[in-house]
């Protein structure tokens, strides 16, 4: 698996990923994404912002992330445990359909601790639909815990934590 910084170029290949995934979740009723969010523009400040990278696995892209100290405001209703200037923050992680119950989230979220780790930070905050079943296993069973909640136009995310 390789892992990069995004670039313009690859807007199509994200924004395709992108929406494949919610298509996948909506078979699934979840209704966490959709036409509003996440957008093209979202990802073209993430790349302006060098903070959107993506896994690619034989020229497949597999997964996306952001990673930033950029939070939204209801971040401010956990209760973190960590401080937060040593916190870096996880944004709209998404795993191909193609490439989901493979364990590839599992490595890639690893992945992406260890950067955020190597980066000097100590822990990783980030926000989950409380409607998504896959992503709340996932992020609970490697080590994160809810810190409180944010309420948002989709409804009610935990707020999630993990010490490095």
């Amino acid at each position: 698996m390789q892992y990069r910084l995004g670039t313009y170029n690859d807007l199509d290949d994200i924004c395709s990923l992108i929406k494949q995934a919610i298509s996948e979740m909506e078979s699934h009723g979840i209704y966490q994404w959709d036409e509003l969010y996440p957008m093209r523009e979202d990802f073209a400040k993430d790349i302006e912002k060098n903070t959107l990278y993506l896994a690619i696995d034989e020229d497949d892209l597999v997964a996306m992330y952001v990673i930033s100290a950029e939070y939204d405001e209801q971040y401010e209703n956990a209760k973190w445990e960590n401080d937060g200037n040593s916190a870096y923050i996880l944004h709209r992680f998404c795993v191909s359909p193609n490439h989901q119950n493979k364990g590839m989230g599992k490595m890639v979220l690893n992945h992406i601790e260890e950067q955020i780790k190597d980066m000097g930070y100590e822990s990783i905050r980030l926000d989950t639909f409380t409607e998504n079943p896959f992503a709340q296993r996932l992020y609970r069973h490697n080590g994160y815990e809810t810190r409180g909640y944010a309420d948002w136009r989709k409804g009610r995310f935990d707020l999630m934590e993990k010490k490095l």
